[in-house]
């Protein structure tokens, strides 16, 4: 199933070349998965996890899961990420390059803040405070991104059947 054919079409004005002349164009509605498919993924109770390993997509991780990677959509609902390059973990080396462009390619190694042994951000000055540089910051916030909830493959199929109905009404 195309996760796009299923969602409603409407029609939209836009404003086309240079002298601005209006056209109408039939698009799909993308903001309704958020409303229909919330309310299906609410019934959910059980899910497993799945860490994913540098490199993996949306699309192999479909397909290591449920044979199918054009399934990759119902993935990333299911996980509440709905920007697929910022809401999946990078690999390391782009994590480095997203480091270099974000702090600049002499500060990857900068301090970023101070903590204290539990973990709290602290001053400098605090007793014993551990400074954490710019890119194991950069990667905690990463890491938090691998591991994601997934439902089995006839949830799934449930899913993808619910979906379907809803956006037939």
């Amino acid at each position: 199933m195309a996760y796009f054919e299923k969602l409603p079409e409407m029609l939209y004005n836009f404003r086309v070349g240079s002298s601005g002349e209006e056209k109408v164009f039939v698009v799909r509605d993308i903001t309704a998965n958020v409303r229909v498919l919330k309310s299906v993924l609410e019934n959910i109770s059980l899910y497993d996890e799945y860490d994913i390993v540098d490199g993996e997509t949306p699309e192999i991780v479909s397909e290591k899961l449920y044979d199918r990677p054009d399934l990759h959509w119902a993935l990333m609902i299911v996980n509440q990420r709905f920007d697929y390059l910022n809401d999946w973990p990078l690999p390391y080396d782009r994590l480095i390059e997203y480091c270099k462009d974000k702090y600049g390619t002499n500060a990857v190694y900068s301090i970023h803040h101070y903590e204290d042994a539990d973990g709290f951000v602290v001053n400098s000055d605090y007793p014993s405070a551990i400074s954490i540089d710019n890119i194991t910051h950069e990667d905690r916030i990463n890491e938090t991104k691998r591991t994601i909830k997934i439902v089995s493959k006839a949830l799934i199929e449930q899913i993808m059947n619910e979906f379907t109905k809803l956006m037939k009404t």
